[in-house]
């Protein structure tokens, strides 16, 4: 399995032995991959929409039976700006309720200064990245646990989403414990991912263009 180090990688390998798979890297982490194409879909409306998901009811409609509860810290002008936000969720994976804060990163954390140009040159749009953990939603205290990349690679009228998980770099702990994770959380979030990428997909296009003529309307 891939190791969050080699994650730059991706941009010259457009499919891998495992685009839909999990398992231990060499380093220990616990890696879970998921492929999803996304017809009428772009690395442009991929951004907007993680820029404005911030409610419950928002968040219900990327997946109305896993999605518990949303909130947001960080930039609220829905202008696709996340980078530096949090995104606060109660969702189910693998059965289990997890509590989680997702910390939008810069792609260039995972690959390299020069990732618009890379990125360019491999026909990649887009990349979502973030240090995820695990969340007290009465205390605020957070300890990260993981990594998340949605990278999006651009397709004739559509894209696809190659989402890359590693769980087990945790926060304060020296060497990663991807081998502790529990079995329904392995096979759960590959599973979880590829129902809610397949339902944003089947409503993103519609979505987007409504707000996009809401925009313009209140510029006129």
């Amino acid at each position: 399995m891939l190791c969050l180090k080699d994650a730059a990688s991706l941009l010259s390998n457009d499919y891998l032995e495992n685009e839909d798979g999990h398992g231990l890297t060499k380093d220990n982490m616990y890696h879970v991959a998921a492929s999803t194409y996304m017809p009428n879909c772009s690395s442009e409306m991929i951004d907007w929409w993680f820029g404005f998901i911030h409610t419950t009811a928002q968040y219900k409609l990327w997946h109305p039976t896993d999605h518990v509860f949303s909130d947001w810290e960080g930039p609220r002008e829905n202008k696709s700006e996340y980078i530096g936000g949090h995104h606060l969720v109660h969702e189910y994976i693998g059965g289990d309720l997890a509590k989680l804060k997702i910390s939008f990163k810069d792609p260039s954390e995972y690959f390299g200064p020069d990732w618009r140009e890379a990125f360019k040159a491999s026909g990649y749009g887009t990349a979502v990245c973030a240090r995820v953990g695990i969340w007290d939603d009465e205390t605020g205290a957070v300890t990260y646990t993981g990594h998340i990349i949605h990278l999006i690679k651009n397709e004739p009228n559509a894209c696809r989403m190659r989402s890359r998980f590693w769980i087990g770099d945790i926060e304060g702990v020296e060497q990663p414990q991807g081998d502790k994770i529990p079995e329904s959380m392995r096979a759960g979030l590959m599973k979880h991912c590829k129902e809610e990428m397949a339902i944003l997909a089947s409503k993103l296009p519609e979505l987007y263009a409504k707000h996009r003529r809401q925009a313009n309307a209140a510029r006129m």
